[in-house]
């Protein structure tokens, strides 16, 4: 009842709880930086329209009508013009292996025919990306087209740049075809999952046991650190595999998503990837000494990983800082090779590079975390 509230000792209470969230400097120092983090990761990773996307100008011709068109590209922040070159094979094998997002290709003929065609060679297995520059770049030749012909009226004239200027097209060429949102969200979302799920049941699955006492419970019994460690790893590698299985399943039932790549490959990256995760929260729960502290330990590092590791917001978008900083993010390694092999058909050439850094990545916290969980106990 209201009026048996005790108004002295609920003042005593929060007094009590701030001197022990005083004590407790992880969870103190996580109580100020945690909405930081969030904020400035969720407005830099993912607030505001995509920018500055990595193309290459296949530049083939000479003239003013070329010279304008690359001088409206420069000009718009939707582009980051890393190369002019003259090379359209080139170009294209730099989108085809994910150097760049699209090439716009000005052919020999640009400023000669009466029909001006340029192409847009893009890598559609990013939606995100495609759905940005795509308008944006057939708008920039749509506005290009009514300028010239307004100067044309204008200055009543013939000359070579405005007779051509209703004929500018652009011709998209998506190289993975149209890519549907729910198929580029969910190679992300998988992995997400696998990551966030990972993280929650390890707090559980050793810092949990060992403040409910049942880590020292265990070890009173003949089982050794090693065996124990093991058993971990694997209940958790069989749980995430099922569970990563099912939304598998559940996304081809309801949203008709086909999987590319070799099912096989798929399976050894979701693999990979759960051993990479488990091994992290190990390595971070072998140092806490509460769940509660595991998780302030926790958050400030996974929930910004979903917003920076290109799961929701393509990376190259992002401020540097971030795109740097993505690049230590396990999950963005496993987003990178989870849409390749799904969105891409890539083989096993085309993740080589993610496997590598994951392998790397899974060595060290497992080795951090066994070293760290044996002193412990």
């Amino acid at each position: 009842m209201p009026g048996d509230i005790e108004f002295g000792k609920v003042g005593w209470m929060i007094k009590k709880d701030l001197l022990r969230l005083w004590r407790h400097k992880i969870q103190l120092v996580s109580l100020v930086i945690f909405p930081i983090i969030m904020i400035a990761f969720c407005g830099y990773g993912m607030g505001g329209s995509v920018e500055n996307t990595p193309i290459v100008i296949v530049k083939q011709s000479d003239g003013p009508v070329t010279d304008q068109v690359i001088d409206a590209i420069k000009s718009d922040e939707t582009y980051d013009i890393k190369d002019i070159i003259s090379d359209a094979d080139e170009a294209k094998r730099m989108v085809e292996d994910g150097e760049i997002s699209a090439a716009i290709i000005l052919p020999s003929d640009f400023e000669s025919a009466d029909s001006k065609n340029a192409v847009l060679y893009i890598d559609s297995s990013n939606q995100m990306v495609t759905s940005s520059v795509v308008p944006s770049a057939q708008q920039l030749f749509s506005s290009l087209s009514e300028q010239l012909s307004l100067e044309e009226s204008t200055n009543n004239n013939t000359s070579t740049l405005t007779s051509v200027a209703q004929s500018i097209q652009l011709n998209v060429n998506k190289i993975y075809g149209d890519i549907e949102y729910i198929d580029y969200l969910l190679p992300g979302t998988l992995g997400m999952i696998m990551f966030m799920s990972s993280m929650m049941t390890m707090g559980n699955s050793i810092a949990g046991e060992r403040e409910r006492g049942e880590l020292s419970r265990l070890f009173m019994t003949p089982t050794s650190v090693s065996t124990v460690i093991f058993g971990k790893i694997i209940s958790q590698l069989v749980r995430q595999m099922i569970q990563a299985t099912i939304l598998l399943v559940v996304a081809s039932l309801l949203f008709d998503v086909t999987i590319k790549g070799s099912i096989i490959l798929l399976f050894v990256i979701m693999i990979l990837s759960v051993l990479c995760f488990v091994g992290f929260g190990m390595m971070i729960s072998a140092t806490s000494k509460t769940q509660e502290d595991y998780m302030q330990m926790v958050m400030p590092i996974a929930m910004p990983s979903m917003f920076i590791s290109g799961i929701f917001f393509p990376t190259t978008s992002m401020p540097w800082i971030l795109q740097e900083l993505a690049h230590i993010l396990p999950l963005t390694y496993v987003a990178d090779a989870l849409r390749s092999i799904m969105l891409q058909g890539g083989g096993l050439a085309s993740v080589a590079l993610d496997i590598v850094v994951l392998l790397g990545f899974t060595l060290l916290f497992f080795v951090v975390g066994v070293v760290r969980f044996d002193r412990e106990i």
